[in-house]
């Protein structure tokens, strides 16, 4: 079962259900220019992914696009923790990152 740092990561089947969770979880980044810097990374990496037509490998990105959004969330909570910003606590905020 996949996991992700936002509810809903387990449903996520399609290329576009997959886009729009990475954009929700941009939501959930600290800073609007952090915000913007993966907005950007995820419509560059659907661009570049567009023409893919394997069933296999769409879920093997789309795995691997939700495990990297844990991952940096994961650093982005660390890092802003030695900062001091404070943390919503919810646990319910993400990052987005590029699908590759």
């Amino acid at each position: 079962m996949l996991m992700g740092p936002l509810p809903g990561a387990e449903l996520v089947q399609k290329p576009i259900q997959l886009y729009r969770y990475l954009l929700r979880c941009c939501r959930q980044l600290p800073a609007k220019n952090i915000q913007e810097h993966y907005k950007h990374a995820i419509r560059q990496s659907f661009r570049v992914h567009a023409d893919e037509d394997n069933p296999e490998r769409i879920q093997q990105i789309i795995r691997r696009a939700i495990d990297d959004a844990d991952w940096v969330m994961k650093k982005t909570r660390g890092s802003s923790d030695q900062r001091g910003i404070r943390k919503t606590g919810d646990g319910s905020g993400c990052e987005a990152v590029c699908v590759k």
